[in-house]
């Protein structure tokens, strides 16, 4: 009998009766588990609740994921308070983000509300002040050449996707504008000998 592809063979059952396939017998849950976990875990840190998921996605049963997550957790390869505070860090850090923006992601990423606000008191409200400002010092002058209004609802928009507080956002943008239009005054200054 030919087949669509023009090869000869026969139709059989699956797995067939000999060759590597029949031999190959389906792998157990829990390596399947752990391979799930360390795919994950090489590429970056997660938190078990991510693992958790991409386990039930694969159809692992809930109590051979515990078991795996359990292990992974004893050995230090899950630890949620330590990808919490890396979180916080690297969020806060590089993309300028307020704790409430940082606290939102870590609920979206499994951490619990406790291990958040513990993770979330490495960030107070000077550091938050503080790179709020740079945000606006960096929207203001990419914005330079247009009209004080427009630079305005940019920045607002800008810092609102960040997470800030229209409040505090509104103040910093004040207290920014209110000195560079000072040292627009002083431009053409010559203080004299």
């Amino acid at each position: 009998m030919t087949s669509r592809n023009g090869r000869r063979g026969r139709f059989g059952t699956e797995p067939p009766p000999t060759g590597s396939a029949a031999q190959d017998a389906e792998p157990d849950q829990e390596s399947v588990a752990r391979a799930i976990a360390l795919r994950l875990l090489t590429a970056s840190a997660r938190s078990r609740a991510q693992l958790a998921e991409a386990m039930a996605r694969k159809d692992v049963p809930d109590e051979v994921a515990e078991r795996v997550l359990d292990r992974f957790t004893e050995v230090g390869l899950i630890d949620d308070t330590e990808y919490a505070r890396m979180l916080v860090r690297t969020r806060h850090a590089e993309r300028g983000l307020s704790r409430r923006a940082i606290g939102v992601e870590l609920r979206r990423r499994g951490i619990d509300d406790e291990t958040a606000r513990d993770a979330l008191e490495q960030v107070d409200a000077d550091d938050e002040d503080e790179a709020a400002r740079r945000l606006v010092r960096r929207k203001l002058a990419s914005t330079s050449g247009l009209d004080a209004q427009t630079r305005s609802r940019r920045t607002l928009a800008a810092l609102g996707r960040k997470g800030y507080p229209p409040g505090l956002v509104a103040r910093l943008l004040r207290e920014e504008l209110a000195l560079q239009d000072l040292e627009g005054e002083l431009d053409g200054f010559d203080p004299g000998p």
